[in-house]
């Protein structure tokens, strides 16, 4: 079976004092980023991705709630990609999921991240 050009998917990212940019939009001066470490972040998403695995937590409702990305208020998603177009742990994570599954945790130079394949 050969790989598709593109996936769609939608993310939560949970940024921490190592990630490249400490701000976000719920975080415009990085006061909490920049005093989060990343275990933290990482015990703080995976919270998050129990919930929605057990039924307990809708991803998108969460993604607009918790993420530290400007996705967060499309519930986290990112629209179609190619390969190439994210950073590479990311883009196989996403690549590698079937639609409507969700990842395990993703570590990239932005923050941790959870990837629900949406396409």
């Amino acid at each position: 079976m050969s790989s598709p050009k593109q996936v769609r998917a939608s993310h939560i990212l949970i940024k921490h004092k190592g990630s490249r940019r400490k701000v976000s939009w719920k975080d415009p001066e990085g006061r909490i980023i920049t005093n989060t470490t990343k275990d933290s972040a990482v015990s703080h998403l995976k919270a998050l991705r129990d919930d929605v695995i057990s039924g307990n937590a809708n991803f998108e409702d969460i993604a607009s709630r918790y993420s530290d990305c400007s996705s967060a208020k499309r519930g986290g998603d990112l629209g179609p990609f190619g390969r190439g177009q994210m950073q590479k742990p990311f883009e196989e994570a996403a690549f590698a999921l079937k639609v409507g599954e969700i990842s395990d945790i993703v570590d990239t130079d932005s923050g941790v991240h959870i990837i629900k394949r949406t396409g």
